[in-house]
């Protein structure tokens, strides 16, 4: 009888144990560097499903003191731009971000994050993308991380995952990162909750009527130069909710239609709201009365016009 080396078995375990850590190692990639932080490119879900949706995240660890910015950076920065590189079947949804600070001094307002944060980027899977062997998913990113001064960063992210026909399971090593990032997404407003905006000459009145005094609110404005981001926010309480002054911006050459943002009430509510803009009553009762002047004269117009053919 052939006797059995135990080097041999101990040395077939460990090539089992290594070859299963790289297999875990390729679904989520090890951070990457980034100046005073780092990036880590992560999955929610072990693979890929067909016809299905999965969300990717970005994890940002920064060095104390040392920020990204909101998808408006506010007066100064940019946000973080990613370029794809996707296999075909795999196309990309709108990345969602969580709801920003504010940062920078008394006169220059910045919107971003400090320390950690997780943005999150569904990605949707072709019914007919094929289970054969695993795809890459890869994009490069830009980055700006400021403090007193502002550094540009790039990186190249990648994650390979299987594609299997059968619903994902969740990845215990990153559940927790994404369970965070969604506790801090801005919720869409109560259906019951009024919100109604007035433009006046140097400002947006936001009046809501949710059903209870506020005493703080906060607006962080989607759009770069609809009002100014350094402006003290007046706030009015109301019994039955408030009223915010919103100065606008200089650079803010014409009239909007909409106002979309986060209304952010306490640390631990925000709200994602959509707003249409009204005029003050005086405007458009003067607006209505030039309206029906230029009627008025129109209509005087055509009637001297068929007397004069009679």
């Amino acid at each position: 009888m052939r006797r059995q080396n135990p080097n041999a078995d101990h040395l077939r375990v460990l090539i089992v144990g290594v070859a299963l850590l790289l297999c875990a190692a390729s679904a989520q990639a090890a951070a990457t560097p980034i100046p005073h932080g780092t990036l880590e490119f992560i999955a929610e879900n072990q693979w890929i499903a067909p016809g299905h949706t999965l969300n990717l995240g970005l994890h940002f660890q920064l060095e104390k003191g040392w920020h990204v910015y909101w998808v408006n950076p506010g007066d100064s920065g940019e946000p973080p731009r990613l370029t794809w590189h996707l296999p075909p079947g795999i196309t990309v949804g709108p990345m969602e971000w969580p709801t920003p600070r504010r940062l920078g001094t008394a006169t220059i307002a910045d919107f971003g994050y400090e320390d950690a944060v997780t943005l999150i980027v569904p990605i949707h899977a072709a019914a007919t993308l094929p289970a054969k062997q695993p795809v890459q998913l890869t994009a490069d990113v830009k980055v700006l991380v400021c403090r007193e001064m502002c550094i540009p960063g790039k990186a190249q992210i990648s994650l390979t995952l299987p594609i299997k026909h059968q619903a994902a399971p969740s990845d215990t090593r990153t559940s927790n990162l994404f369970a965070a990032a969604r506790e801090s997404l801005p919720q869409p407003a109560p259906g019951n909750w009024k919100f109604s905006l007035t433009d006046t000459k140097d400002s947006f009145v936001l009046s809501a009527n949710i059903g209870r005094q506020i005493t703080q609110a906060v607006f962080f404005p989607v759009a770069e130069s609809q009002i100014d981001n350094a402006a003290q926010q007046k706030l009015a309480p109301k019994p039955a909710g408030f009223q915010l002054t919103l100065r606008k911006s200089d650079q803010l050459l014409n009239p909007i239609e909409r106002l979309k943002g986060v209304l952010v009430l306490s640390a631990d509510q925000s709200y994602a709201i959509d707003v249409p803009v009204s005029k003050p009553r005086a405007a458009q009762i003067s607006e209505d009365v030039e309206i029906q002047l230029a009627q008025f004269a129109s209509n005087r117009y055509r009637t001297l016009k068929e007397e004069s053919q009679k």
